[in-house]
């Protein structure tokens, strides 16, 4: 048994009574170690009631090693690339630290969506867009009513 396989069923016992009704994760079938999740555009934010669809892979070293995680769903963001990765400093080995768990992860990948890192863009179109909140908004609903139901590879 790998050694973060208790630690992501603790994970996963602790989203499943949060109630959370903007997050969710589950095990993509009966690997531990591949996950699917996804979140909702908290309220007052231009992604507010759009869903996205991730992947989270997790190592044997998890705690202690940050999971991959990549949107699924396309998503039009500052710092998110074309290929669904994730420009979020949590997610590197520097940042991560064992006590955040996948409920922790996905708040700050929401909490992400409405306040870009604009200093470290992956799509520096989006990021130039932001400035301009109207604009931005027209480009993100177009694209995202285009691509929410496309994958990313």
């Amino acid at each position: 048994m790998a050694s973060g396989i208790p630690r992501l069923s603790k994970d996963l016992k602790e989203l499943v009574f949060s109630e959370d009704p903007s997050i969710s994760a589950f095990p993509e079938s009966c690997d531990m170690l591949h996950w699917v999740a996804t979140i909702t555009g908290v309220k007052e934010t231009v992604y507010e009631g759009l869903k996205y669809k991730l992947t989270i892979e997790f190592t044997d070293k998890y705690p202690y090693e940050a999971p991959t995680v990549k949107f699924k769903t396309p998503c039009y963001h500052p710092n998110v690339d074309t290929k669904g990765n994730i420009c979020l400093d949590i997610l590197t080995k520097d940042k991560w630290v064992s006590t955040f768990t996948v409920r922790t992860l996905l708040l700050s990948l929401q909490s992400l969506l409405g306040d870009p890192n604009l200093r470290d863009p992956l799509n520096t179109q989006a990021a130039d867009l932001w400035k301009n909140k109207k604009e931005f908004i027209r480009t993100l609903q177009e694209y995202h009513q285009k691509n929410s139901l496309k994958e990313t590879n």
